[in-house]
This record gives structure tokens, sequence and C-alpha cells, in this order.
């Protein structure tokens, strides 16, 4: 008697209909923008970056029933295409985005391998070389590197946090290891060095040009 075949579980889930609602989490400069576009760019499905929606010229923060209201009106407004959505913002309101995402994307990292590519990225932005994270919203050498409120030492701190946050999140939604039915199961973790997150996006692109 033949042994029973593993089952393999393809790189995004969907719905019945074929259409995909990402959510891609991580914490600062783990990848999330890149893998963001790629997936928007292979689905041909539009995205929204939490950052670019929630600080407004000035670093000014949306109100958070405002934020809340737009992410919904994005979902609302793309629901028969599908969707990826960038970035956590749980606090502000971005939980919703999970309420209706058929995949959950958390990417994570070693932080050897993304702090350095966040501090490279940071410099680009403060000599003009790469766009800020939002429209109005420049980089400084003091916001940088003399305030609590410095992107540097938010990836520092709040490494441990993310991973804490989504660990629990995997034991509810990950798709090998939640406790939910499978059916409701979302969520997945890319790690590694970039081979495992370079591996899926080929995965999914494979997925979409077909046999």
């Amino acid at each position: 008697m033949a042994a029973s075949q593993p089952n393999v579980l393809p790189p995004l889930i969907g719905d019945s209909q074929g259409r995909y609602k990402i959510r891609v989490l991580g914490n600062s400069g783990s990848g999330k923008s890149t893998v963001s576009h790629q997936l928007a760019s292979m689905l041909d499905i539009p995205l929204l970056s939490l950052d670019e929606l929630y600080w407004q010229p000035g670093w000014k923060p949306m109100p958070n029933n405002e934020f809340r209201d737009k992410i919904m009106s994005f979902m609302e407004k793309n629901a028969s295409r599908g969707w990826v959505v960038d970035g956590d913002y749980v606090r502000m309101g971005g939980a919703v985005v999970h309420e209706h995402a058929t995949d959950v994307i958390w990417l994570d990292p070693p932080l050897m391998l993304y702090f350095p590519r966040l501090v490279f990225r940071t410099f680009r932005r403060l000599i003009g070389v790469e766009s800020s994270c939002s429209n109005g919203c420049p980089e400084s050498i003091r916001e940088v590197f003399f305030s609590k409120s410095s992107i540097l030492w938010w990836c520092l701190s709040q490494h441990r946090v993310v991973i804490d946050r989504n660990s629990a999140q995997m034991k509810i939604w990950g798709l090998e290891v939640g406790s939910r039915p499978p059916k409701e199961r979302k969520m997945r973790r890319l790690g590694g060095w970039g081979s495992e997150v370079t591996d899926w996006l080929q995965s999914v692109w494979k997925m979409v040009k077909g046999p």
C-alpha cells in the first residue's frame, strides 16, 4: 500500500472565488513594502500602505476612527478584485484588516539581516535619494539619531514585541499550527536570511502563471 502524500499548502489561500486579500506584517525594515509591491504587481490587485495612509504631512497622525474608516473603504471598494495591505497599526485600527484577509503574511527575518537594511534606507532618505514613508514626512538627522521616536530605535525596541505578538497570532491562525479549524487558518511566517521569502514569491508567481 502506497504511503499517503502530505498535504501541500498553496503559497496563497485566497477565497472560494479565487480572490486574494493579503495582509503583510513585520517589524520596520523587515521587507513589508517590497513584498507587498511584488504581490500587488504579480496578482494585479491594488495595494494600500498603512504608513502612507496614517502619516499626514508634517508627521501628523490620522485620527484612529478616520484611519479605520479609510481602511474599510479601501477593502470594500476592492472586495471583488482582492487587495494587499502593507502594515500593522493594530492599536490605531489596522486590526480590522485581519478580519477580512484571506492570507496573513508575517515577515520575520533575523534582526542582524534587516536592521542594517533599515539603516541604509534611512540614510538614503536623509540625503534625498529615497522617498520617505509618506508624502510630506521627511526624515531628519535629529529625529533619526536624537529622538525617542527614531525609526532606528523603534525597530530595535519592537523586534521582540513584534515576534511575541505575531507568534501568539500564529498559535491561533497559523496554517499548520493554528488552533482554529483548518478552513479558518490563514497566517504563515516567512523567516530566514532571504531565501525563504524568495522561494515563496517564486511559488506565488508560478501559481499566477499556471502550469
